[in-house]
């Protein structure tokens, strides 16, 4: 085996994602140092006393020049990516950043065109790839035993409290381009080396238009790949409130030749009812009484260990860094792609219009 490398880690932006990345890290026998930062400082201030970090500041690129940084994580909002995303890459150092690339094709090609000038060493976080039954799946595919994937399908359904919140932070992080995603790369990696080149889409408006947002309820999308592969995608973040689902409630399928695999990720095998209340991933305020355990899109804290797909990517992740054994994280080319698919998707539906990718 490789001897191990220390690692310094700057996570530039203390939200969510970016709390539960520093807190998993921390853990991690080969991070000797963290720095963290935050426009917001009180954000800041509090992921690093959360975490112990070594360091903080509101001034990214401060964080980022740290002589003890040898890899960088882009935690910050969806609208916020390319700018400290540019400047990490920079740094010629690894980075791994949030999914979606970015929300432009302008930026997203900005930020390929770094990647290829620096040879840099790019990951996005696209947490799918480690949920166990994907991984398992991606085997089968590796393995032959479903032969040529002629078609499947995958729907993402999650309430409109989560839609809310997250078109409040940002208009252009719709339920498509910001969630159907994970689903739209899943598919690109399981048919790995078949890419989408043919979209058409149909959506409808309803309550989240009502709302104030031009966003449809539900999309539903046919893509056609590069051998004639057909897949169905759909996607509707319009469901009830308090829907019991803390994260997606999803389904994946796959058809092929020698064989077909149905994967129900709808968690509503594990119900619980409670007069107390449980948490909501994402929505401080908001709490169930009716919920699908391990329904969380990131995964769930239990016994002290966060377990779940966002523990396992990040682990990977920082194994990789340490010790050089590869990991599945998704690679600019592959995020490219996959920008243009859900943006595809979006147009389709908006002009009623086929559209074709290179």
């Amino acid at each position: 085996m490789n001897k191990k490398k220390e690692i310094g880690l700057a996570i530039i932006g203390c939200g969510k994602i970016g709390t539960l990345r520093g807190r998993l890290a921390k853990m991690h026998p080969s991070v000797s140092y963290i720095a963290v930062s935050d426009k917001d400082p009180v954000a800041a201030e509090k992921l690093a006393k959360l975490i112990g970090a070594d360091f903080w500041s509101t001034d990214s690129n401060e964080v980022m020049s740290r002589p003890e940084v040898t890899a960088i994580d882009i935690a910050t909002s969806e609208h916020e990516h390319t700018q400290p995303l540019l400047a990490a890459l920079d740094k010629k150092i690894p980075v791994l950043i949030e999914k979606p690339l970015a929300l432009l094709e302008s930026d997203a090609d900005l930020i390929l065109k770094k990647v290829k000038e620096l040879n840099s060493d790019l990951h996005i976080g696209y947490s799918r790839r480690y949920k166990n039954r994907y991984l398992i799946a991606k085997e089968q595919i590796v393995q032959g035993r479903l032969g040529k994937i002629t078609g499947g399908c995958a729907r993402l359904y999650n309430s409109r409290s989560q839609c809310f919140a997250m078109l409040k932070r940002n208009k252009g992080a719709t339920p498509v381009v910001d969630a159907l995603t994970y689903y739209v790369d899943l598919m690109g990696w399981l048919l790995a080396d078949n890419p989408v080149t043919e979209v058409f889409a149909k959506g409808q408006k309803g309550v989240i238009h009502e709302a104030g947002y031009d966003t449809e309820d539900v999309t539903w999308a046919i893509l056609t790949c590069k051998d004639g592969a057909v897949l169905s995608m759909g996607v509707s973040y319009a469901l009830p409130a308090k829907w019991p689902s803390v994260g997606h409630s999803a389904r994946v399928e796959l058809l092929g030749t020698h064989g077909t695999l149905i994967l129900n990720d709808d968690h509503t095998d594990q119900i619980m009812q409670t007069d107390v209340g449980f948490p909501h991933v994402y929505l401080s305020d908001h709490k169930l009484e009716t919920v699908f355990l391990e329904s969380s899109t990131p995964g769930d804290w239990a016994l002290g260990d966060f377990l779940g797909p966002i523990a396992d990517e990040t682990r990977a992740w920082l194994d990789y860094l340490a010790t050089g054994k590869p990991c599945n994280l998704a690679k600019p080319e592959d995020a490219r792609r996959t920008l243009a698919v859900t943006l595809a998707i979006e147009e389709s539906a908006r002009t009623g219009k086929t559209i074709y990718l290179k």
